[in-house]
């Protein structure tokens, strides 16, 4: 943008009403001292049924979405900005809905060429009306343990179990569908698990250092993700150069695969033979001080406040084309 220009108005949104308020709230107040400490004119709002009244009145030059999970994530609020003609930055609504939604981002990931782990996606009243025994003696016989049970939609490690005996599927089914009608149950795949941030400030998506991620528990969740002290993340991964460079390639091809835009994050685990295989894809990966992205961009050598801005100029000069 021109550097005569006035800085522009910038709404970072942040809360919500989905199980991941509180991680939201930090990563938009990560976003808005970053965005402010480049000297850019920033509000910080937390959505309410006062938003769009608000947005019409104070006309922002565009809105950063900084929600987390099904508020932020699922496309419903960005479909309203694209109606509004408001600018923002991240995915399209569509992009978003598809990446939201685990086992269709599978399937348009595989189809552009990325291994992702073999799995069966079950809604509750399948389970349910086949016969709850039945159903998971097929899935056991096909699918051998171990294997990660997950609700079909939503983040944060809520609602994952990593079933490592049989006993334990039934459990894990029930905790997956406390958080989403529809489970996806996948094929565990043993590896070094990493993050790839992907950003897009105008010139084109590019993977920044793969974050290798080593929780001390054994198992990436909830807890594990935001209380600091409770993994390791090496960034970069340890991984050699080749196998990096083919990660990274992978992930790019997941983001374009999913026509997302300007930030994203995809989460991978790189097993023994050097594949990298596609767990999921985050449109607004989480920005807290121990998220994964804002090491990425720190280990790229990345000023944090910079890229926001880039981000949110790329999606004014978008929305003006």
């Amino acid at each position: 943008m021109n550097s005569n220009a006035p800085a522009p108005h910038i709404l970072v949104l942040a809360g919500g009403i989905s199980h991941e308020r509180d991680v939201s709230l930090r990563s938009g107040r990560r976003v808005a001292d970053a965005l402010a400490e480049h000297g850019t004119r920033v509000e910080l709002r937390d959505p309410d049924a006062s938003l769009l009244a608000h947005l019409r009145a104070s006309a922002p030059d565009v809105v950063w979405p900084a929600l987390h999970g099904a508020s932020g994530e699922d496309g419903a609020l960005r479909g309203l900005l694209e109606f509004m003609g408001i600018p923002f930055v991240g995915s399209s609504a569509d992009a978003s809905r598809l990446a939201w939604d685990k086992p269709t981002a599978k399937v348009l990931v595989a189809r552009a060429g990325v291994s992702t782990p073999r799995s069966i996606t079950l809604s509750r009243d399948a389970f349910r009306e086949l016969g709850a025994t039945s159903v998971l003696d097929a899935i056991s016989d096909e699918l051998p343990i171990p294997v990660v049970v997950k609700p079909a939609r939503g983040g944060s490690a809520q609602g994952v179990t990593v079933v490592d005996s049989v006993d334990d599927l039934p459990r894990a089914m029930v905790n997956a569908y406390t958080y989403c009608d529809v489970a996806l149950i996948e094929q565990k795949i043993v590896g070094t698990e990493i993050a790839i941030g992907i950003i897009d400030t105008g010139d084109g998506a590019v993977a920044l250092p793969a974050v290798e991620i080593e929780p001390l528990s054994g198992v990436y969740s909830f807890e594990a993700r935001y209380n600091a002290g409770e993994t390791r993340f090496y960034t970069p991964a340890r991984l050699s150069a080749d196998i990096a460079a083919r990660a990274a390639e992978a992930a790019v091809t997941a983001h374009q695969a999913l026509g997302l835009r300007h930030i994203s994050r995809v989460d991978m685990i790189v097993d023994a033979a050097g594949t990298a295989w596609f767990l999921e894809a985050n449109v607004l990966p989480g920005l807290t001080e121990t998220s994964l992205l804002p090491q990425a961009l720190e280990a790229a050598g990345h000023d944090l406040g910079w890229v926001y801005s880039a981000l949110a100029d790329a999606a004014i000069a978008e929305a003006r084309a």
